[in-house]
């Protein structure tokens, strides 16, 4: 038994390893013409192009390993199926479950790992980054404007944007705080666009189509609703230079985000992207186990010697559970479904397909 374990955990690793490195070179290689474009058209320096690239390799291996234990499982279990071996273990009345079961335990330790690496790891380093991109001299403060995340560089304000399409951006929040046990006041609109007004050092909103809380006269201690079609609002950035101390979303840890909520809590402003963003990690990280559940019965169920049918798999698999985590974030983000339900929802999916597929392979 420990021989037939090492055996079929030797076939793993060398898939792994394999798709391992063709992922990162891939993947590297891509960027590296990005930053190559920085130094040739921006001036970069080389020595900050490449701090760039180290603190962006975190990134790449949160989307690197989840893929390649993937591939590494379709092509090594893959390999078994094809050659009669895994006919062979059976009849030799070995149950497959427990010549997989070292796979498994794999899977979750590389999933644990990737816990660490999305809650710690790869925060830092973007933080990091965002640190480098301001030593670059870019005055242009739409550097601090991110989709999807809370943006706390200006006195002031709050501001959430859910899409930023260059000038133009979509689906605006911006929040004023009153001080704890106050609500803030609050500016919504679908869509808008933002000039820079650089000699005055100020950010010129042109919001459309929303509506302003503004304060009541008769009592200035409450606001009162405003709809509006076009709404303009100026940002002072003369002190965003100290954008750098300040950590976007993606930058911060779990125990940042949770002081974060509970600030975010006290002004009365919505966290949901923020709990969105802490289940969306969760999710990715535990994607490493869950494709060596769905991947293994389907490399059984293959039973041809031709590795592109398994890497056809592999990016079927892989495309579809990143769209739907894409799908379901957008769900959270829009209020629809609750943020832990939906960033659970691709693994449970894929997890009790897999498991069913499991079962009928290899328990029945």
């Amino acid at each position: 038994m420990k021989i037939l374990r090492n055996y079929i955990l030797k076939e793993f690793f060398s898939a792994f390893l394999i798709s391992l490195f063709v992922l990162t070179f891939v993947m590297v290689l891509g960027n590296l013409i990005r930053l190559a474009e920085l130094i040739v058209t921006k001036g970069v320096s080389l020595m900050t192009a490449g701090r760039l690239f180290l603190y962006l390799i975190p990134f790449l291996f949160s989307f690197i390993l989840p893929i390649a234990t993937l591939a590494a499982v379709l092509l090594s279990i893959g390999r078994l199926s094809s050659d009669n071996e895994l006919i062979a273990i059976r009849a030799a009345g070995i149950n497959i479950f427990r010549i997989l079961s070292p796979i498994l335990i794999v899977g979750l330790i590389l999933s644990l790992f990737c816990v660490i690496l999305n809650n710690q790891i790869i925060p830092a380093s973007q933080h990091k980054s965002r640190e480098v991109l301001i030593e670059m001299g870019s005055q242009n403060p739409t550097a601090a404007l991110e989709a999807g995340t809370f943006i706390t560089a200006f006195e002031k304000f709050i501001i959430f944007i859910y899409h930023i399409d260059g000038y133009k951006m979509s689906n605006i929040r911006i929040y004023e705080p009153q001080g704890e046990d106050k609500p803030p006041r609050t500016i919504i609109a679908k869509k808008g666009e933002f000039i820079i007004l650089a000699d005055k050092k100020i950010l010129k909103l042109k919001l459309m189509e929303g509506t302003s809380d503004e304060i009541n006269p008769r009592d200035p201690e409450n606001f009162y609703k405003l709809n509006f079609k076009t709404y303009f609002m100026n940002i002072d950035f003369k002190k965003q230079a100290s954008a750098k101390l300040n950590k976007k979303t993606k930058g911060m840890n779990l125990q940042e985000l949770r002081a974060q909520i509970a600030d975010f809590t006290k002004k009365g402003i919505d966290t949901t992207p923020i709990l969105t963003e802490i289940y969306k990690r969760l999710s990715l990280s535990f994607s490493c186990l869950i494709f060596v559940v769905i991947g293994a019965p389907f490399a059984m169920i293959t039973r041809r010697r031709e590795k592109s049918i398994n890497i056809s798999f592999a990016f079927l698999i892989v495309g579809f559970y990143y769209l739907s985590l894409i799908g379901f974030e957008a769900l959270s983000l829009e209020g629809v479904l609750a943020p832990n339900l939906a960033m659970s929802m691709p693994d449970l999916i894929f997890g009790t397909i897999g498991l069913t597929l499991f079962y009928k392979t290899c328990l029945s």
